[in-house]
Parts: structure tokens; sequence; C-alpha cells
């Protein structure tokens, strides 16, 4: 095969997603988790204000479930260093 021949972009042994280095947890993610995660701290001194039991329960676990999310997303990360 020519080296000048067409090649499509799918056959190609070159990565075309993300470059070298780049950091393999998208910034979009890292917003969304600690999005999350402040939600979930703003619902539960909003429970403790209120003495809203289930407000303030809902919010520890907003924070819990995004602290977890965040754990997987570097979890995957370690395991995808090429």
């Amino acid at each position: 095969m020519r080296q000048d021949a067409y090649v499509p972009r799918h056959r190609t042994k070159e990565r075309t997603t993300k470059p070298e280095g780049s950091p393999k947890m998208g910034w979009t993610d890292k917003l969304k988790n600690k999005k999350d995660e402040t939600k979930g701290a703003a619902k539960e001194q909003l429970g403790k204000a209120t003495d809203d039991e289930q407000m303030e329960r809902e919010g520890k676990t907003d924070q819990t479930k995004s602290n977890l999310k965040q754990a997987g997303e570097k979890v995957k990360d370690a395991f995808r260093k090429d």
C-alpha cells in the first residue's frame, strides 16, 4: 500500500480522540461531580437549618455518591495508563 494512499480514519492505528499526556478524566466530569457534591452539601445544611432530617440525609447521600463517582473515575484512569 502506498504511503500517500487514502486510509479511512477508523483504520488508522493512531488515536484520534485524546492526545498523549492529556488528563484522562475530562474536566466536564470533574465539574459535574463537584456540582453534585456542592448540591449535596447545600441540601445537608438546609436540612440542618430547618430540622428536616430527610433533607439532611439526602444531602449526605448526594455527597457520598459524588465522591464515589470521582473515586471510580480515578480508578479507571489508573488502569487506562498506556
